[in-house]
């Protein structure tokens, strides 16, 4: 009963019975006293308690805010390794697949988008070169394997190269920003170069705004750097949103805030602040007391600050921690009176108590002094019995300003304490162990990787080598422990190991590709990267080597280089080492003491050879070429292969026409040998197009089209022949663009008008037909003969809106023709292109159709060469034609290859004798003898004959001879207007049109 005795000390036996009111009014005066007090201590513990919840909160905040951030920089490093092992520690175009990316190209950029949509690209044109035509493809494939994984921790991911090189995923930047590398441009921080960042950390940049997606991001840029320089970054974005969604939610009671280290705002959501459109609040939107927390909060800079301030007539308490990655701060308060609401129960509850303490003091004082100190006395030990047991979720000893409450504070704050130290330990020894484990999964990555390993001392002394390293070199572990790590490197490399050891002395690093000495004095060449190992404090511990093995790499990089300059089939120098030697001999001829011919011609006929026997023919046969060339030209000359069948000749020293003349016509006699291919011989010929340099031009590309314009006359000129480049061929050219652009311009304008030349019985001289023949007046050149833009149309596929126009007014001309009671068939000729027109059969019946002719009226004209391309499809479409139910003509028979077998299988109605055998007649019998063969010919094969370009009596008289009887020419009529067609059938004697005409 030891608790008694204070007790009965403070009872009512003495006091009662002498001064009971006394007592009653010192006792209450004296329990107010001791309530005030206890309420004040309450309050401040109240106050400390919250300040303390407060920084906890915010401490626990700042640490999960860093352990995100350092995974997503380590997840965004690992990205950037990946990025620069794929694309840049390997030779360009050597490991990338064999497909090439689709791009887009204006004056001033390249955009390229993946085909999966992925990602995109975007390069400046002044930019483009081997290198980047590379990486366009390549960072394709690396961001299709890589984006999907990196998008589901990033918003996007891209990398920006010093070329202004861009590729993102995903790509909607790029398709929204034309410019490409504008939208890229704030991320170009210093402090990413290595004079700011020698250590080449990953840095998170500040916050921003993506104008493409409208969204607030923060990046972490990490650098690249090839061969120890420079290359551009990596960046990956994280969205504001997703940073501000790991704050716990705002109440009315307890908020957050957080502003950056220029005062902006970023977050007050329970002031109905957030980052919107593309301005941040400033700090001045805020109430004056969160200003002033605010500037308090940047003019002290201490990691953590704790203040107490009024607004809208409250008090608040604050905690602001500094968040150092981002360099922003995270303020968390709370209402002063919501942390005193119980205080504020508490003083009413006293209230009632002290009423009921005045009239039952005196009857319960010692009652109360024994509640009020054994009780306590009695938790306070329990507390302690509990907390020894290892019970440290014991709930807190209420304290007051008096000796026990002191006590209950320090058991409460030693409570505390020791949780905090357990707590702490158990988060060391957890620290320690995933330490450990990391250590251990590190070391078995080291000594299971396929790259060879080293690590050093920081005096470059060898102590650990990795089995990969042991299995490159065939040397044992002793050879390499304590050895220093230069002696790895072959003597055949000495001449870069003073260099290596002078950047590893001054720059602490050296990355490059090297050869090491292995135990069978064979050389391996690796990539090879020494990097320094730094301890927390920045001082260099020990260096770690690592070499990957190229050796095949530089095997393959030196056969393709081998291939790169010679043409795989022949052996000839290609397209790319023949402009190269053109770009010296162009130098040299510059300086005034050197002149050179250029030779480029084709192979005559090649493709019939290649369509007849076989492409395997066609290849024997350059083969043949190209040695034939090889044994004839000298070894100082420059031959080359420049695609298909064409080829060049660079000749050294040649100073006038003659020479080259003497060179070409060697050329000629060379190809003229007939060649045997299989069981067949062939014999190829040459067109030569030549070119002096430096007397024709001094420069490149004016010399290549120079050789290339007297290549395309010598073909002109009947082929099996050369041409010497001159200023007419140039003046040539610029007629044949002037007349394809005129030319355009006449069929719009409608410049264009027919000639119809009749087509005489010479029997009866009588009309049967007419062959319409298109004419051009150009309104200021005047007459353009059909010869010249005939071919032009043809091949510029205008001959097909042309032709479709001679078609329609021979036939609308045919048809008034018809309805006059006059003779009304109607000849048309058909160019290739028009015969190999979708669109042909339809046109030519709904111009049928529309004008009214009879199809038998109908003539249609084809050359034989068009008919002898592809042989099926032309009988086809001849098949289609017929069916129409006109009449088909082959004209100008005898000037092409027409094989007799096929013949006989065309449909054909009429052959035209082609003016060239008959104008010599009877000047050249031999003309006279292809003339009646091929008469006699038609008759066989029940075929009409008519003959062209008859001008003179006795040729009508050889025609009648030999049973050709329909002629036109001159001799009877010149092409005619349809008026003077109208005029001319007055006339009873056609025959003597051309006295008329």
């Amino acid at each position: 009963m030891g608790y008694r005795r204070p007790v009965s000390r403070f009872g009512f036996n003495s006091l009662s019975v002498k001064l009971p009111v006394l007592t009653a009014a010192v006792c209450l005066i004296a329990g107010a006293i001791a309530a005030a007090l206890m309420l004040k201590t309450e309050e401040k513990q109240l106050v400390y308690e919250e300040f303390h919840a407060l920084r906890v909160q915010s401490e626990q905040t700042q640490m999960h805010f860093s352990e995100f951030l350092t995974l997503k920089k380590k997840l965004a490093q690992q990205a950037n390794m990946v990025v620069s092992r794929s694309l840049f520690s390997e030779q360009p175009g050597q490991t990338s697949s064999e497909q090439q990316v689709q791009i887009n190209r204006n004056d001033e950029r390249i955009n390229s988008i993946a085909a999966n949509g992925i990602s995109a690209a975007y390069l400046p044109v002044k930019n483009l070169n081997e290198q980047t035509q590379a990486l366009l493809t390549e960072s394709e494939f690396v961001w299709n394997s890589l984006s999907p994984l990196l998008l589901q921790d990033f918003f996007n991911f891209y990398l920006h190269t010093t070329d202004d090189f861009v590729r993102i995923s995903p790509p909607n930047s790029l398709l929204v920003d034309g410019k490409g590398s504008s939208h890229f441009s704030i991320h170009a921080l210093p402090l990413l170069r290595e004079e700011l960042n020698p250590t080449r950390q990953a840095l998170w940049s500040g916050i921003h705004y993506d104008a493409v997606w409208s969204k607030w991001v923060v990046s972490v840029l990490v650098p690249l750097y090839v061969d120890d320089v420079y290359q551009g970054f990596t960046g990956s974005d994280l969205e504001l949103d997703v940073l501000l969604r790991r704050l716990p939610k705002s109440t009315e009671e307890s908020a957050y805030i957080v502003f950056d280290k220029q005062g902006r705002v970023l977050s007050a959501p329970n002031m109905g602040i957030v980052a919107h459109n593309n301005q941040l609040a400033d700090k001045g939107s805020l109430p004056a007391a969160f200003q002033e927390m605010i500037d308090n909060t940047l003019r002290v800079n201490l990691p953590s600050l704790q203040s107490e301030f009024g607004y809208q007539q409250e008090s608040y308490l604050a905690n602001v921690v500094h968040l150092t990655e981002l360099d922003w701060y995270i303020g968390y308060y709370k209402k002063r009176d919501s942390a005193l609401f119980a205080l504020h129960d508490l003083k009413w509850k006293f209230s009632g108590l002290f009423i009921i303490y005045g009239l039952f003091v005196s009857l319960l004082l010692h009652q109360v002094i024994y509640h009020l100190i054994l009780r306590r006395l009695n938790q306070s030990v329990d507390a302690l019995v509990s907390f020894g047991k290892g019970q440290l979720d014991y709930p807190e000893l209420p304290d007051a300003n008096d000796e026990l409450g002191m006590l209950n504070a320090s058991i409460n704050d030693m409570s505390d304490e020791t949780r905090k130290l357990i707590h702490g330990l158990n988060t060391r020894v957890s620290e320690r162990e995933s330490a450990q484990k990391q250590a251990n999964r590190l070391g078995k990555a080291v000594e299971f990787s396929g790259t060879g390993v080293l690590i050093t001392n920081d005096r470059f002394k060898i102590e650990y080598v990795n089995p990969k390293m042991l299995e490159m070199t065939g040397f044992n572990e002793a050879h390499f422990t304590g050895a220093p790590l230069l002696g790895i490197v072959s003597k055949e490399m000495a001449i870069i190991v003073d260099d290596i050891d002078f950047d590893l002395r001054s720059r602490n690093y050296w990355r490059g590709d090297t050869l090491l000495q292995g135990v069978s004095d064979e050389p391996i060449w690796v990539s090879l990267s020494i990097s320094p190992i730094r301890e927390e404090n920045g001082r260099i511990s020990s260096y770690v080597a690592s070499a990957q093995d190229i050796s095949f790499v530089k095997e393959s990089q030196r056969k393709m280089e081998e291939l790169a300059y010679f043409d795989t089939l022949t052996g000839l120098a290609n397209r790319t080492f023949f402009r190269m030697q053109l770009r010296k001999s162009m130098a040299l001829a510059e300086r005034g003491h050197y002149a050179f011919a250029l030779f480029y011609f084709d192979l005559d006929e090649f493709k019939r050879i290649n369509d007849t026997l076989g492409h395997d023919a066609g290849d024997r046969l350059l083969v043949e070429v190209a040695d034939r060339l090889k044994q004839r030209l000298r070894a100082e000359d420059t031959i080359a292969r420049l695609g298909g069948d064409e080829f060049a000749v660079l000749l050294s020293g040649i100073e006038s026409r003659e020479n080259a003349m003497d060179v070409a016509h060697t050329i000629q006699r060379t190809l003229a040998k007939p060649i045997r291919l299989g069981n067949n011989e062939v014999i190829v010929s040459a067109s030569i197009g030549i070119t002096l340099a430096p007397f024709d031009s001094k420069e490149e590309e004016q010399l290549l089209k120079h050789a290339d314009l007297a290549m395309y006359e010598a073909k002109a000129k009947g082929r099996n022949t050369f041409h010497f480049y001159s200023q007419e061929l140039d003046a040539a050219a610029n007629e044949r663009l002037y007349i394809e652009n005129e030319l355009r311009q006449a069929i719009k304008e409608g410049q264009f008008s027919l000639r119809y030349q009749p087509q005489i019985d010479s029997i009866t001289e009588q009309v049967v037909g007419y062959e319409a023949l298109v004419r051009w007046y150009h309104p200021e050149k005047g007459f353009i003969a059909p010869t010249k833009f005939i071919p032009i149309a043809e091949a510029t596929g205008m001959i097909v809106e042309l032709g479709a126009w001679v078609l329609r007014e021979a036939c609308q001309f045919s048809a008034r023709l018809r309805r006059s009671g006059r003779t009304a068939d109607i000849s048309i000729n058909l160019s290739a292109r028009q015969f190999k027109d979708a669109e042909l059969i339809d046109n030519i019946a709904m111009t049928l159709k529309e004008t009214g002719l009879s199809p038998q009226m109908l003539h249609l004209e084809l050359t034989e060469s068009m008919l002898m391309g592809d042989v099926e499809a032309a009988i086809e479409q001849l098949l289609e034609m017929k069916k129409l139910g006109v009449s088909l003509s082959i004209d100008d028979f005898g000037t092409g290859y027409s094989s007799l077998s096929y013949l006989k299988r065309f449909p054909v109605d009429v052959l035209k004798v082609d003016r060239s055998f008959v104008k010599d007649i009877p000047e050249d019998s031999n003309d006279m003898e292809i003339t009646a063969a091929i008469i006699a010919m038609a008759q066989k094969l029940s075929m009409k004959v008519i003959a062209e370009g008859v001008e003179t009596q006795e040729q009508v008289a050889f025609l009648q001879r030999n049973n050709c009887f329909i002629v036109q020419g001159y001799y009877y009529s010149a092409p005619l207007t349809e008026h003077e067609i109208l005029m001319q059938s007055q006339h009873p004697d056609i025959g003597q049109g051309k006295q008329a005409h």
